[in-house]
């Protein structure tokens, strides 16, 4: 349990962090070191794994209120507007679990978590199956007047590469022998994502600009 901080100035006993190594902190590292330290750890080249590792962040700024950004990222039909191929979305026996396909029609299983004062909206997928969700895709919308100074908002998405991105858990699932795996496209992921990112933000701006419903837009009612 941590402990609850006084009101009154606190002394950070150093025996506390004596054991643990190789911490930055001022005391073991003067500002000089410190500019030594981080320019070794800068360079002007670097490899693509050492970018797009284990995990994968983009953002994005999108002239439309956070309460807004939020509500359309937090229904899950909107997936079938700014997202590349996710399409065909309905209802499962699940509560909350939704059904759709993925590009060359693979299944896909998504649910969508959220937590509106944070302003989190989390997809939690798979595909072939809906037992065990584990593609996650972490999104959060920031007001842009508090770290921009500007109107609007600031999506911020983060892919981490589960391990099952490097190998189908459930082979026997797959229905195209021929289908690549989704973790083949690790490598792209910023790059597509981006794209997506792209979509999200011109759909949002597109309507606001010209007064028309958020959305998304439906044929009907939603499955």
């Amino acid at each position: 349990m941590l402990a609850t901080p006084s009101a009154e100035h606190s002394e950070l006993d150093p025996a506390g962090l004596a054991d643990i190594p190789d911490l930055v902190r001022c005391e073991a590292l003067d500002r000089e070191a410190l500019g030594e330290l981080i320019t070794e750890m800068t360079h002007s080249v670097y490899r693509h794994e050492h970018v797009y590792g284990p995990y994968i962040t983009i953002h994005e700024h999108i002239d439309c209120p956070p309460e807004d950004v939020f509500a359309y990222m937090a229904n899950p039909y909107s997936l079938l507007e700014w997202t590349y191929s996710v399409r065909e979305l309905r209802s499962t026996a699940t509560p909350g679990l939704l059904v759709g396909v993925d590009s060359g029609k693979t299944p896909i299983y998504c649910r969508t978590v959220c937590h509106e004062p944070a302003k989190t909206v989390d997809y939690h997928c798979a595909w072939d199956q809906g037992d065990e969700l584990w593609m996650v895709y972490l999104n959060r919308v920031v007001p842009a007047e508090t770290v921009l100074n500007k109107p609007g908002s600031v999506v911020i998405w983060t892919n981490c590469r589960h391990p099952y991105y490097a190998k189908n858990p459930f082979p026997e699932l797959c229905r195209d022998p021929k289908r690549e795996w989704v973790g083949d496209w690790w490598p792209l992921f910023y790059a597509g994502h981006t794209l997506e990112l792209a979509n999200l933000k011109r759909i949002l701006e597109h309507r606001r600009r010209h007064g028309l419903p958020l959305g998304p837009q439906l044929r009907g009612r939603q499955p």
